[in-house]
């Protein structure tokens, strides 16, 4: 009962310090505006007519599995900045076990990354992206993959940095080439030999594509965009969220008994 304290203490007070921060919200909504409207009108405008579908919609589903996946990857790491920062690293001190601060950590900032949806379908609403409703409302519990996905993701990266420093170098060069291997904003059906290996080793190909996937289900433009169908992509994610959480904690707990 400590721990489960412990757990949703940790996922309360993450959830809470975005609400708060009214910088992190409008960022929520401009880098989705700037990604779907800028990327993905400017593809609709140029590529549509050739590829035979719309691009909006297909940058907007991209956008939808990247911002839960990357939110929760971030989320977990900026436990680096906590313990050296912020007041929570009295929690790294206290008598708690690592793997309750990495559970909490990863439920509360995955409660971060699915109010920011809500963000993701305002800008969707405001550019005129057409997408269904129903299928968005079909999407929901496969967004909480996704972000548990990211945050063993996330897990795995933060185990084998030391500093803030480091995670501010090496995150972003971790995470942006994934935008484009993982086809957030282009297709990646007919690849090079060298990037269609690179593009089925990024661990986020597989949340655009099961996001993608299941939106597109039972569209004609299906088997134009979606690599993998749902279940073997689900079976993926969950052997890679195993294996990082698995990895990732275990070093994560060794690192801090050695500090």
């Amino acid at each position: 009962m400590k721990e489960l304290n412990v757990i949703f203490a940790i996922a309360y007070r993450d959830l809470l310090k975005f609400l708060r921060d009214k910088q992190r919200i409008v960022f929520s909504l401009i880098f989705p505006f700037i990604f779907i409207a800028a990327l993905g009108g400017s593809l609709n405008a140029n590529l549509a007519d050739d590829a035979g579908y719309n691009f909006l919609t297909f940058v907007f589903t991209g956008v939808l599995a990247q911002t839960l996946f990357q939110s929760t990857a971030a989320g977990v790491i900026s436990l680096i900045e906590d313990r050296e920062n912020d007041l929570s690293q009295e929690i790294f001190v206290s008598p708690i076990s690592r793997y309750s601060i990495i559970t909490g950590k990863i439920l509360g900032e995955s409660a971060v990354a699915l109010t920011q949806i809500i963000a993701i379908i305002i800008v969707g609403l405001i550019i005129r992206v057409p997408f269904e409703y129903t299928k968005l409302l079909y999407l929901l519990p496969f967004c909480l993959v996704v972000c548990l996905f990211g945050g063993a993701f996330g897990i795995l990266i933060l185990s084998n940095l030391s500093s803030q420093r480091s995670a501010n170098q090496i995150f972003p060069f971790i995470m942006f080439p994934q935008f484009f291997l993982a086809g957030v904003f282009n297709p990646i059906k007919n690849l090079p030999p060298i990037l269609w290996v690179l593009s089925r080793i990024s661990p986020m190909t597989y949340a655009v594509d099961l996001l993608r996937g299941l939106y597109y289900s039972g569209f004609q433009e299906y088997n134009k965009i979606v690599l993998h169908n749902y279940f073997i992509n689900l079976l993926i994610i969950a052997i890679l969220t195993i294996i990082f959480i698995t990895i990732g904690t275990w070093l994560f707990v060794k690192n801090e008994r050695n500090r």
